[in-house]
């Protein structure tokens, strides 16, 4: 029906809860993203060192690891908008230490790596805890199109932050690392505000049998344990985040505003990618739709390790991010849709632990394999390794290839 798509957008929009979530995400993103510019760009200042800028994503990954199952067990027993309220609050308190010891002059390499693992843990009961809120806010028939809006908007923040972050960056670290908590504080507020649904657990205690649900409950379904394994090789072998900084000051010789445009580049793409996702959602082929994303996103991620331009390096990070919000758009309905909501807490973690992986491990494997090959090489074979990565996929999950709709 032609008014369909308006009147489902304005009941999206007008959902109260929804939008504080949003407005908390955007913040948390805002702060992320400048954190991560930040700790990039001061531990590189410190070290001079691709091997460093590597274990600062492996010190955010190990807590994520060794907390999954409980912290999935948390989101399923527990308010989920108090825990992530909570983490939150402590995420501000912690950035506002980095804040403190940056402007006193004690901040080091080791005291960084303690702060993002510490960090680290509070985000791991944070991040499946805040997924598993959003199906609680509005109704199935309109989840994909409010996690499109949900990806707008937290792309965007993605574009604005590390830009955001760089610039304050002129000013010293202690200048972003106080804007950050601020941030963090702010979410915290609009996260407590919000109201959700949410179905309790009927169990007392966490026995292994509950605590290896999500696990169990994965493996079960073919479609969400592919989904969500491709995007973890995918972005595992294709990330280029931890580099960013060597770019910046060697390559493109571009300073730490550049770096901030650099890392903002992949949302721009993101953000037009899933407004466009908003507006007319995935409907079919959504399987095909997902593995043809990875495979952009692996060319993209070759051609980024060839390019010494820095207009060109910004374009090719644009389709990179692009094409990556597809994958992850249809991802997350997958795992949410096909999840029973007393269940989505663990389903959540074990998610997030996925992510974690490919996101903080792959920062770890970036920075090793820049240590040993080179900083280009590097990137080189993790966009060649992503394209195997796909097509190994489409062998061993011919089910996924052949998803057809999101529910």
């Amino acid at each position: 029906m032609p008014g369909s798509t308006s009147d489902a957008t304005a009941d999206i929009l007008h959902n109260r809860s929804f939008l504080l979530f949003c407005f908390a995400r955007v913040a948390t993103t805002l702060a992320y993203q400048m954190l991560a510019v930040a700790i990039g760009w001061q531990m590189y200042d410190l070290t001079r060192s691709a091997f460093y800028l590597g274990i600062v994503g492996l010190i955010q990954f190990l807590p994520m690891v060794l907390l999954t199952l409980i912290v999935g067990h948390v989101a399923d027993r527990y308010d989920r908008r108090l825990i992530t309220s909570a983490c939150q609050l402590i995420e501000g308190a912690g950035v506002l230490v980095l804040a403190a010891g940056s402007h006193s002059g004690w901040v080091n390499k080791e005291s960084i790596l303690v702060i993002m693992f510490l960090l680290g843990a509070v985000r791991a009961f944070e991040a499946p805890s805040m997924q598993a809120l959003m199906p609680g806010l509005v109704t199935m028939e309109h989840f994909p199109r409010a996690a499109a809006w949900s990806a707008s908007a937290t792309q965007a923040a993605v574009i604005i932050g590390p830009a955001f972050g760089g610039f304050l960056y002129i000013f010293g670290p202690a200048t972003v690392y106080s804007t950050i908590g601020v941030l963090y504080l702010a979410a915290s507020l609009l996260v407590f505000l919000v109201q959700a649904r949410q179905v309790s657990l009927k169990i007392n205690r966490a026995d292994l049998k509950s605590l290896f649900a999500g696990i169990t409950f994965i493996r079960s379904k073919p479609e969400i344990l592919g989904s969500i394994s491709l995007d973890l090789f995918a972005v595992l072998l294709g990330g280029v985040t931890a580099l960013l900084p060597i770019y910046a000051r060697e390559i493109l010789f571009v300073g730490p505003v550049g770096l901030g445009i650099l890392r903002a580049a992949p949302a721009i793409g993101a953000v037009l990618m899933s407004v466009l996702l908003a507006r007319h959602p995935l409907r079919h082929q959504v399987g095909r739709i997902m593995f043809m994303a990875v495979a952009v996103f692996g060319i993209a991620t070759i051609g980024f390790a060839l390019s010494t331009s820095f207009l060109l390096s910004i374009v090719i990070l644009v389709i990179l991010g692009a094409a990556d919000v597809i994958s992850v758009v249809i991802r997350s309905a997958l795992v949410q849709l096909r999840t029973p909501d007393e269940m989505r807490g663990r389903v959540s973690a074990v998610n997030t632990m996925f992510i974690g992986t490919s996101n903080q491990l792959g920062e770890f494997e970036s920075g090793l394999t820049a240590t040993w090959f080179g900083t280009v090489p590097s990137v080189l074979i993790g966009g060649i390794g992503t394209l195997i990565v796909a097509a190994t996929w489409i062998r061993l999950f011919p089910g996924l290839l052949g998803t057809d709709v999101l529910e």
